[in-house]
């Protein structure tokens, strides 16, 4: 196929696939299981271009030129509408003088999606030139396999990227859904992951081609993102968008954790990016006929192992510092049994469980029973947590334990919830209303700070007996924070609500 200008394009497409890396141990396994079809290999070497700002990298795109055997593909991605899904225009161009690398012609993407995005941005930036800043050199293993009426292409990929003397390894399987329905693609993938302990990655080549050429160790912790609604969206789309922010924050802090450089930050907010899939589920799961009613109590098994560590780390920021300044003997923070971050996130049940709520948010939604308002169902669900709440505000400091738990929850829940849909809500109401739920959210986390390091110290007065000062000291505060509890709750439960209804 040729366009006007006699470019030969080998496709303009969305590429719908999956990533897994392979661990050193599984790899035999891997290649044995590739080898039980008709397989194809082929050395790729690429070489990715940006501007010298990374203006590409920082838009998720990636700009290649590639030699697949004997010929030269150039390739621009960039992101599609769901995690699956990627943006990609291939043309095949000419060899160089001499054999070499062809030159780049940004124009030579005009017309695609992907290209026009790609010259917008150029454009906007000034026209910046394009420079070289890795390449890759990979021999891949291709074998395509049918399953369930699908057509599914597994890549084995090994070989390393290279940006100067610096040389990061690469080996990873992928998993392209080359015709056919998704969740066929979706179960292989579980499929081989369980066999063969792979573990999901969202990071592509590129995205650590640049870390490798900026000499980063590792990505940024990734934050949440409040999902894009609207008063018209349907509740069950809604619900969907819900669940598609808060897995993007949970993908991309799971794959920094599960490749072992990390900091305790990333865990923090992987932990942060389950509650809010959890909260999506729990307000608004309901309204989506195709979502598992099992998948809140999936996901709160992770998030309940990997808080072990996580608690600690906590204490040790906030809570050591005052011990120390009141006169505490020297203390330290017994160590929690709990599982370690990395080994979690690489467990075949975890990915499973990842794989089937991508493949929930990637797929159209079914026409809903009835329309509805979804700032109405919000403003129902909101305005229910927001009374749970002022039940437990005047007697706080009479409930016990456990239940001042479940009060911060609940906290966490209407938190989680506001921030979803908080383009229907009214904007000055919503940040005084945020203040005062702040505000609880703090004074109840002080509170269970001091729960959790009561537990570890009364553990820990045999190896270290300083450590009845620290109890002594936790015994004297938990009723003065149990009281700003009280008033945090009593000054939410009178706060304008943001909400109608």
């Amino acid at each position: 196929m040729q366009d006007s200008a006699g470019r030969k394009i080998l496709e303009t497409m969305f590429e719908v696939e999956l990533k897994f890396q392979v661990p050193e141990g599984a790899l035999p396994g891997v290649r044995r299981a590739l080898m039980r079809g008709r397989t194809q290999r082929q050395r790729l070497q690429a070489h990715y271009h940006d501007t010298a700002d990374r203006a590409l990298a920082r838009a998720g795109m990636a700009l290649r030129l590639r030699k697949e055997g004997r010929a030269w593909v150039q390739t621009l991605k960039a992101a599609g509408t769901h995690p699956l899904q990627r943006l990609e225009h291939n043309v095949r161009v000419a060899a160089g003088p001499a054999g070499q690398a062809p030159a780049l012609d940004v124009q030579r993407h005009a017309g695609s999606p992907a290209g026009e995005a790609l010259l917008a941005l150029l454009r906007e930036a000034g026209d910046p030139p394009l420079q070289l800043r890795y390449r890759s050199d990979i021999r891949r293993t291709r074998r395509e396999l049918r399953s369930a009426g699908a057509r599914i292409e597994l890549a084995l990929d090994e070989g390393e990227l290279a940006a100067g003397e610096r040389r990061l390894p690469v080996c990873e399987l992928e998993l392209e859904l080359l015709s056919g329905g998704l969740p066929a693609l979706l179960a292989v993938a579980a499929r081989w992951a369980a066999q063969h302990g792979l573990w999901l990655d969202v990071r592509s080549k590129a995205e650590r081609g640049d870390r490798l050429a900026e000499g980063r160790e590792r990505g940024e912790p990734v934050k949440s993102r409040a999902p894009e609604l609207a008063r018209s969206t349907p509740p069950a789309q809604a619900s969907r968008a819900m669940l598609h922010a808060g897995l993007q924050q949970v993908l991309a802090n799971a794959a920094e954790v599960a490749g072992g450089d990390y900091e305790t930050e990333h865990v923090h907010q992987l932990r942060v990016g389950l509650r809010r899939l959890r909260t999506a589920l729990r307000l608004f799961g309901d309204v989506a006929a195709d979502v598992d009613a099992g998948w809140e109590s999936r996901l709160a098994e992770p998030f309940r192992r990997l808080g072990a560590a996580r608690d600690r780390d906590a204490l040790a920021a906030s809570l050591l510092p005052q011990l120390q300044a009141d006169g505490a003997p020297a203390l330290t923070l017994p160590a929690q049994a709990g599982d370690d971050a990395a080994a979690l996130v690489r467990e075949p049940g975890f990915a499973a469980l990842l794989l089937e709520l991508l493949g929930f948010v990637a797929a159209d939604a079914p026409p809903p029973e009835s329309p509805g308002a979804l700032d109405k169902l919000a403003a129902k669900r909101l305005q229910r947590l927001h009374e749970q709440l002022a039940d437990d505000a005047p007697h706080f400091c009479d409930l016990p334990d456990p239940l001042r738990h479940r009060a911060r929850k609940r906290v966490k829940r209407l938190r989680y919830g506001l921030e979803f849909v908080a383009p229907l809500l009214r904007g000055k109401a919503l940040a005084r209303y945020l203040d005062a739920l702040g505000d609880a959210q703090d004074a109840l986390g002080a509170y269970n700070d001091l729960v959790v390091a009561h537990a570890l110290f009364e553990r820990s007065v045999a190896e270290q007996p300083q450590a009845w000062f620290a109890l002594g000291w936790i015994a004297a505060k938990r009723p003065r924070v149990a009281r700003d509890c009280e008033r945090a709750l009593k000054a939410l439960a009178k706060a304008p609500r943001p909400w109608k209804g």
